[in-house]
């Protein structure tokens, strides 16, 4: 079977779709299919994401693409409402909350030195501070914590994919189910994706959205592209006496939590105990009982009193090279596009980097926000650019 559009989207997740949207949103005489490997999403990262949403990174460029996020999701019905539908996402703007221990202090300062002068509703706390503001936490050993005063929360993640996909839909991209094998390269160009089926996509160009899988896709164009699977496991509890006005809480430990409507949800674990590599989608619950529950009841004292009722492992597409997403064209080819190795922040991102490649395939360059300093051609010169505030 054969297939032709003007822009070929390999990975219809958020960051696939979002960008379908943007580019039909700019020019609705472009056409674009999207190739999804698994349309029914039942273990893409975008379905098992914790879709939240903050602006407490170190990367300033981060912190203009949360931003902008932020803002769409406050406006979301003047982007993605179809025939009068407006999508609810169910923002709620309760913060973030990092937490550091001496050791951790010096580069907490720093990163709410660089949030502050970006334009961060940020507070910084010293111990009284965190005692006074949130009395169930155990300040021990806490030396300061980081407090997002608004900007920040957590929401629908699957609703946003959706209404991006249906918004998409409506504009005339095309969504086709499929797994992606081969790309047609010759004289430096994408010129079809091929799929497992025999069908063939003719194309002008080609977009890499494949998640976690994007560094087999690249490899497709011979490029090596440093973005693989990781798997964190989310684990849901009871609290029978749940803290009080409960941000998103990241421990120094590493560990995290926050409200999940009447229930808890957490996860995280110190470095030595990542997953890398294509580890199967199956729940550690030894991480659960060994680990986290210990620091949970350690940070929180009425944590100690907990039930566990719900787990699931997902995937981060997470770049080895500084965790930072990778977008932009491929120096070689130039009409092959990267939206990739978003390490967990690409439910948040999706908006801005949506309209970003959008902009950059459509008219040659960003327009609404500069997104070069994630180009691609930092990691042939070998500069990266490091984001402390990994989750």
């Amino acid at each position: 079977m054969m297939e032709a559009a003007d822009v070929a989207i390999i990975g219809g997740g958020v960051i696939g779709s979002a960008i379908a949207f943007n580019i039909c949103a700019i020019d609705p005489r472009v056409s674009v299919v999207v190739v999804e490997r698994d349309p029914t999403y039942r273990i893409a990262s975008s379905a098992l994401s914790l879709s939240s949403i903050r602006q407490q990174f170190s990367a300033p460029i981060n912190i203009a693409m949360s931003r902008y996020g932020m803002s769409f999701l406050k406006s979301i019905g003047s982007h993605l409402s179809v025939d009068g539908v407006v999508p609810e996402v169910g923002l709620i703007e309760r913060g973030y909350l990092y937490l550091a221990s001496e050791a951790g202090k010096a580069a907490l300062e720093e990163n709410y030195a660089v949030q502050h002068r970006h334009g961060v509703d940020v507070a910084l706390l010293d111990r009284a501070g965190l005692s006074e503001r949130f009395p169930w936490l155990d300040t021990t050993e806490l030396a300061a914590g980081s407090f997002g005063l608004s900007g920040e929360g957590w929401f629908d993640g699957w609703t946003l994919l959706q209404a991006f996909r249906r918004k998409a839909r409506s504009l005339g991209a095309k969504f086709i189910a499929g797994d992606v094998i081969r790309l047609d390269v010759a004289d430096g160009r994408v010129h079809g994706v091929r799929l497992a089926d025999g069908t063939r996509i003719a194309c002008g160009s080609a977009v890499n959205a494949a998640g976690p899988w994007a560094g087999a896709v690249a490899a497709m164009a011979g490029i090596e592209l440093p973005v693989h699977p990781e798997r964190h496991c989310v684990f849901v509890f009871d609290c029978k006496d749940p803290p009080a006005a409960c941000p998103l809480v990241i421990d120094s430990s590493g560990i995290y939590f926050r409200p999940e409507g009447q229930f808890f949800v957490c996860g995280g674990a110190p470095e030595e105990r990542a997953h890398r590599g294509d580890q199967p989608l199956v729940v550690e619950y030894a991480l659960f009982e060994d680990v986290i529950w210990p620091h949970l009841a350690a940070r929180v004292p009425a944590f100690a009193a907990i039930k566990l009722k719900n787990a699931w492992a997902g995937y981060y597409e997470m770049n080895a090279f500084d965790q930072n997403a990778i977008l932009g064209a491929a120096p070689e080819v130039p009409n092959f596009y990267f939206a990739n190795g978003f390490s967990g922040h690409g439910m948040q991102q999706s908006p801005a980097a949506g309209r970003g490649l959008a902009e950059l395939i459509l008219q040659g360059s960003y327009r609404t926000l500069d997104l070069g300093p994630l180009g691609f051609e930092r990691l042939r010169r070998n500069e990266p650019l490091y984001e402390r505030n990994i989750i």
